[in-house]
């Protein structure tokens, strides 16, 4: 299995960053997460980065060295983001639970899947085509596609913000999983929040990666959107991926690599899932993250030991 990936995130004109992405992969299976806190609740990336870590363990615990059921394993994933995201905010006598919307891919055998809640996209393009892309649990989108709102007004639209489903939130998320696609060598898979989509047209995000490496797109794309956006942007965060195909020669690949939300100033780093993140990658407490997500990954492995 080969393929290039590349990510990046910009604060934007937010005090903090609630966008949280990251990539695990075994020789035969490829993971890649992007989660954004929703700033319209208390401590969203508190949610973003309990999505991440729970979806790196359970696919650490089920890809050897693929996940045989790909799509019960997105749902289930999700699923149990959800109710990790309550568990902590429970313990921790939150006074509202933080949430986040997620969008998930996952890639083996020559082929994608891919699952969302709320209105983190992804893209899956083929030279300067967009095959597929998901759709936004959003009130906006429902209008679109009912013909009460044009694509023009994404940006203008009074109810851009407003979502209908999410992780964390009181009622259990409605998880969209896509069929499975059949990928090609050259095959791009871009997975950003809302802080880009929003602000760039859809025909410069496929022109810059039809026309340039990712290395060379995915920095340029969050750049433009920041700048687009001003003292006003959103946090900005993309990961993309070009696939070379599960066969390609020459092909090496460790054993298990994960990342979480990297600086700004070090976006090729590579950070092993469980290590504290860099410092100024986040605002919140690092030690009750991290003993939150050691309650979650013993809770995982006792649930994995009973259906045994």
């Amino acid at each position: 299995m080969q393929f290039s990936v590349y990510q990046q995130t910009h604060i934007g004109g937010r005090k903090v960053n609630q966008d949280r992405m990251g990539y695990s992969f075994t020789r035969d299976a490829l993971l890649l997460v992007l989660a954004d806190g929703m700033g319209g609740h208390l401590a969203g990336e508190i949610a973003a980065t309990i999505t991440l870590q729970t979806l790196s363990m359970m696919f650490r615990m089920q890809a050897r060295p693929y996940v045989k059921k790909p799509e019960r394993f997105l749902e289930d994933a999700l699923n149990q983001a959800h109710w990790d995201i309550l568990a902590y905010a429970e313990k921790h006598k939150m006074p509202e639970t933080p949430r986040t919307t997620v969008v998930a891919c996952l890639v083996q055998h020559n082929c994608a899947v891919w699952a969302h809640c709320g209105d983190s996209r992804l893209y899956w393009m083929r030279r300067n085509q967009v095959l597929a892309r998901t759709r936004d649990h959003s009130h906006l989108e429902y209008l679109i596609e009912r013909g009460r709102a044009t694509e023009a007004e994404r940006n203008t639209h009074p109810d851009r913000n407003k979502l209908y489903n999410c992780v964390g939130a009181g009622q259990a998320p409605k998880i969209d999983i896509s069929s499975q696609v059949s990928l090609e060598p050259g095959d791009t898979l871009l997975l950003c929040s809302d802080g880009l989509w929003s602000m760039l047209p859809e025909t410069e995000i496929v022109h810059r990666l039809a026309t340039s490496t990712i290395v060379q797109a995915v920095p340029d794309l969050v750049a433009m959107a920041a700048a687009i956006g001003g003292a006003r942007a959103d946090n900005t965060t993309a990961l993309a991926i070009t696939w070379q195909g599960a066969d390609a020669a020459g092909a090496t690949t460790p054993d298990m690599i994960s990342t979480q939300m990297l600086p700004e100033d070090a976006v090729s780093s590579t950070i092993t899932a469980g290590q504290p993140l860099p410092s100024g990658a986040d605002a919140f407490d690092e030690d009750e993250i991290e003993k939150a997500i050691a309650e979650i990954r013993e809770a995982i492995e006792k649930s994995s030991q009973l259906l045994k």
